[in-house]
């Protein structure tokens, strides 16, 4: 008998038959729950970057658009891999809504007093 009450195991490794595999097993666990924890970290990484590229872009699209119309904000967020989505102008203010990868963003922008026409 052994300290638990059962039986000694007679194998080399001192291990009973029915133990064989156990920690295979689980490291098999451990690793599959390791990947798909780590997928799941990749997945919303890739999420955040394509947000923020498309703030950035809308951002970009925005300053150019209220110093250059129209025209600009499409060149800039054409240049950050976007799209204009929306334009709206009013006198010294401009609100852009861009498009990147499926992901809408919206900025807006007001040109300076200190810089006239």
């Amino acid at each position: 008998m052994d300290v638990f009450g059962g039986e000694e195991c007679e194998s080399q490794a001192g291990r009973c038959n029915e133990e064989r595999g156990a920690s295979l097993l689980l490291l098999a666990l451990v690793l599959v729950i390791v990947l798909m924890t780590t997928a799941v970290v990749i997945g919303l990484t890739v999420r955040v970057m394509d947000r923020a590229q498309a703030q950035a872009a809308a951002d970009a699209a925005a300053l150019a658009g209220v110093m250059e119309g129209r025209a600009g904000a499409e060149r800039l967020a054409a240049a950050n891999g976007g799209a204009v989505v929306s334009f709206e102008a009013s006198d010294n203010s401009v609100r852009v809504v861009v498009t990147v990868d499926g992901w809408l963003a919206e900025a807006r922008a007001e040109r300076s007093l200190a810089f006239p026409d």
